[in-house]
């Protein structure tokens, strides 16, 4: 076989998982969907996309190695899946150079802060994918945070509204959202002013008088 067992049979990179309630996880389906290119509407290939596809090849793979098939014909879906898949790993890692090395990194339980914040600053947008992870990690500051607040992905936009490390000026940023109620996610984080908590709870007590009132 001409890819690594190991790289065929992981989902996640290096095998390392962090400890806590923080997990490495699968793709939504709304992912695939949430962010499409302003110009024609096509979603764009990011790495959220490229990433599921690839492990979706890779569970193909599996499948088809634990079936009874005609040698000729195994050989020759394998052949073909593993290139798909070497393609895919190409695209990563053109997206951003050595992507799953990036990705074993910030699972790793030894990530740190700073380091969290290089790789957030160094990522191209199009990096959904580790973009994601990191604006959802329990270690990031509010620095990484705050730049993550401006990035077009509404999911990591939702990950820094609920995050306990963002700041009193990310969080005010966010409530100002136009394209999604992140106000929501702010009126419950504990690091809102205070002004801003009562004026965002106010709003939520009066949408909720309005539907009762239906």
């Amino acid at each position: 076989m001409s890819l690594p067992e190991q790289a065929l049979r992981q989902y996640i990179p290096f095998g390392v998982m962090p400890e806590g309630n923080w997990e490495h996880r699968t793709m939504r389906r709304s992912d695939l969907v949430q962010y499409k290119e302003k110009e024609d509407g096509r979603i764009a290939r990011t790495s959220q996309i490229v990433f599921g596809e690839r492990q979706h090849l890779l569970r193909v793979l599996d499948s088809l190695e634990g079936t009874s098939l005609p040698i000729a014909r195994m050989q020759q879906e394998r052949r073909i899946l593993e290139e798909l898949i070497h393609a895919r790993t190409r695209e990563l890692n053109h997206i951003n150079t050595a992507w799953d090395e990036k990705i074993g990194l910030v699972l790793s339980a030894e990530a740190k802060p700073e380091m969290l914040e290089k790789l957030a600053k160094q990522a191209p947008k199009e990096d959904f994918y580790l973009l994601r992870l990191i604006s959802e990690h329990p270690r990031a500051n509010a620095k990484t945070l705050g730049r993550l607040a401006r990035h077009p992905y509404g999911a990591i936009r939702e990950n820094v509204a609920r995050h306990p490390n963002s700041d009193a000026i990310t969080l005010t940023y966010l409530s100002k959202d136009k394209t999604q109620p992140l106000w929501y996610l702010v009126a419950f984080n504990p690091n809102t002013p205070s002004p801003l908590q009562r004026k965002l709870r106010d709003r939520l007590k009066r949408l909720g008088d309005a539907q009762t009132g239906r």
